[in-house]
């Protein structure tokens, strides 16, 4: 009889032992079974809550809870992608604990518009936390149902639309719209009415403008605060620390009608496939000089679906066309819009530039149009992938390159932006969010230029609990905070991953790995035979054989002083001293830590 004691390595494929399978909402373990109640206590009368879930120490996955007597309104359910502190894991939403002990009293989650670090997270956080009604504008609602059919097996969306000027009832709270300049079209401001004054939320903005002198229409939408009683203001910090006004959206469609004029050959256009003002604008421009348009990437075609299911624009029939298409008319007449600003290695213009694309292929005489800046962490695959376009003997134009023609404009306001919306709102407290903690700290001191006072001000963390109390005259943070954790989605399943996973891949993709298979005799605790060795991403064996050999016989003296005496044998602590000796002897011998995985088999 063979018994098998052992932690298998895991892979993209194949983890059972890392995932955290969610169960539906009805089947779940109820609050309190799984792990201890939160020992919160709950605001008291009079008082009113915000407790930031994401946001506020990094850019993406924004959340914030508005909570005001037996009512709890929620802005926004976000998520960030990946990065190296998370390895192999696909995006991370808000940790939702807080919310799920009181979803009972959760009454909206308003989505301020359709960018995936404002919904991402939306389906699985609904599922969380009771599936409460969902508020926001048509083209935001249209998007969640396209991302929420994604996630057949969670329940159905239930949305509801409403405009800017709209006014709902959520529980006892009133809760009114307000329409902001971005570069998704339908975004909105969300003001709660409190009875000390409004929470103004205005979610991501810029001001429509030119030469910081803000448009008469742009005045009219903001017109509402002059007469208001602010109390507490929570505004994005993504631009804070940039000098002067944002671009204006204009620019970047003059910029590109006069290149998409000038160029001659046919143009490829990568920008974010969530820029949908400037996509229909291209496809606007390229119809009135009679050219085709072909989408190419899943998500630009998605999106320009929803935005002509909008009828947020109406191409002409024929205008847009297959990636497929492209090569039946002449150059001049094609314009293709594609997925792949930032160097994504699936993405179309990537795929293109390393000529692994089954459907389109580049031309010497092209122009490449980079409409997007880039994302800080992306600098070195964008490099790449520019390479292999220039290779090719293309034109490449990105927002860096010297010319009067602008390309891209970014879609959230900077410092003067930002400051005119401090003066015309005119708020008595003010809590910055969506941005890492330096960013929060320089909206701060924007906001003590301003004549704020310090006390006024409370700058957070995720999870931080504020409270505004003495009947709307004091602002402070609660030693006490709501679980923040991320929650990581790893295929199917989300869960609050445990560290040592996550450090595991960390060894695996910095050091590699090291398999250990022990044959032991249960009655002596002896080595049946040499133990056999695995490695990965760590050494190659056949130019290690020293290296090998000395781990071999401080496997087999390790398990054999360990196993002595014991009846039956104790395996785990056997696997613990075998990691432990041999983790000392490799990191000695080669300054390497890799995963260590020891298999232990029983004859």
């Amino acid at each position: 009889m063979i018994r098998r004691n052992t932690r298998p390595p895991t892979s993209r494929h194949s983890r059972p032992q890392i995932r955290t399978y969610i169960k539906p909402e009805s089947a779940r373990t109820p609050v309190g079974h799984a792990y201890e109640r939160l020992k919160i206590p709950p605001p008291k009368e009079g008082v009113i809550r915000i407790v930031p879930l994401g946001g506020v120490e990094e850019i993406g996955k924004n959340m914030t809870v508005i909570e005001i007597g037996n009512d709890i309104i929620i802005i926004d359910a976000g998520m960030h992608f990946s990065t190296d502190d998370t390895p192999g894991i696909d995006y991370v939403i808000p940790n939702t604990r807080y919310l799920e002990e009181r979803k009972d009293r959760i009454r909206a989650l308003i989505l301020t518009h359709g960018h995936l670090d404002h919904i991402g997270g939306v389906p699985l956080v609904l599922s969380r936390i009771g599936n409460p009604p969902v508020y926001s504008r048509n083209l935001t609602v249209l998007m969640m149902r396209k991302r929420q059919a994604e996630f057949p097996h969670l329940p159905p969306l239930n949305a509801k639309v409403v405009e800017k000027n709209d006014v709902i009832q959520c529980g006892k709270l009133r809760v009114r719209f307000f329409g902001v300049t971005h570069t998704m079209p339908d975004s909105m401001g969300v003001i709660i009415e409190t009875p000390y004054g409004w929470i103004v939320n205005p979610g991501d903005y810029k001001l429509d403008q030119i030469d910081g002198v803000v448009t008469e229409n742009e005045e009219k939408v903001y017109n509402i605060f002059d007469e208001a009683k602010t109390l507490l203001l929570l505004s994005e910090s993504t631009n804070i620390e940039n000098e002067g006004f944002a671009l204006p959206e204009i620019k970047v469609h003059q910029g590109l009608e006069n290149l998409l004029k000038k160029v001659r050959g046919r143009t490829i256009i990568a920008a974010f496939s969530s820029h949908i003002t400037r996509l229909a604008k291209i496809v606007d421009i390229a119809q009135n000089l009679n050219k085709k348009v072909a989408v190419d990437g899943r998500s630009m075609k998605t999106n320009i679906e929803v935005a002509v299911e909008a009828e947020f624009f109406k191409p002409n029939k024929g205008t847009i066309i297959s990636i497929e298409e492209a090569d039946k008319y002449p150059p001049e007449r094609v314009v293709v819009l594609m997925t792949g600003a930032q160097g994504e290695e699936f993405a179309s213009l990537n795929r293109a530039a390393q000529k692994t694309h089954k459907k389109f292929s580049l031309k010497k005489g092209d122009t490449i149009i980079l409409s997007a800046s880039i994302i800080p962490g992306n600098e070195r695959q964008v490099e790449r992938m520019k390479d292999g376009l220039a290779r090719q003997g293309v034109k490449i134009i990105s927002y860096r390159t010297p010319g009067e023609d602008f390309v891209h404009a970014t879609g959230h306001g900077n410092i003067e932006d930002v400051r005119w919306l401090h003066r015309k709102v005119r708020p008595k407290f003010f809590v910055p969010i969506h941005g890492n903690h330096y960013r929060l700290q320089l909206h701060k001191d924007l906001a003590l230029e301003l004549g704020m006072s310090e006390e006024n001000i409370v700058v957070p963390d995720n999870g931080s609990i504020i409270e505004i109390t003495d009947g709307g005259k004091k602002i402070s943070m609660l030693k006490e905070k709501a679980p923040a954790g991320p929650m990581m989605v790893d295929g199917f399943t989300v869960g609050d991953m445990q560290e040592i996973v996550i450090r595991d891949r960390q060894m695996l993709a910095e050091d590699g790995m090291f398999v250990i298979v022990a044959v032991l005799d249960s009655q002596t605790g002896k080595l049946r035979k040499s133990p056999d060795i695995i490695s990965r991403g760590f050494v190659y064996l056949k130019n290690s054989q020293e290296l090998l050999q000395h781990a071999r016989l401080i496997i087999k003296r390790t398990v054999e002083e360990s196993a002595r005496g014991q009846n039956p044998i104790n395996f785990d602590f056997v696997k613990e001293r075998v990691t432990d000796n041999l983790s000392k002897f490799l990191v000695q011998k080669t300054a390497k830590h890799p995963l260590i995985i020891p298999v232990l088999l029983s004859v």
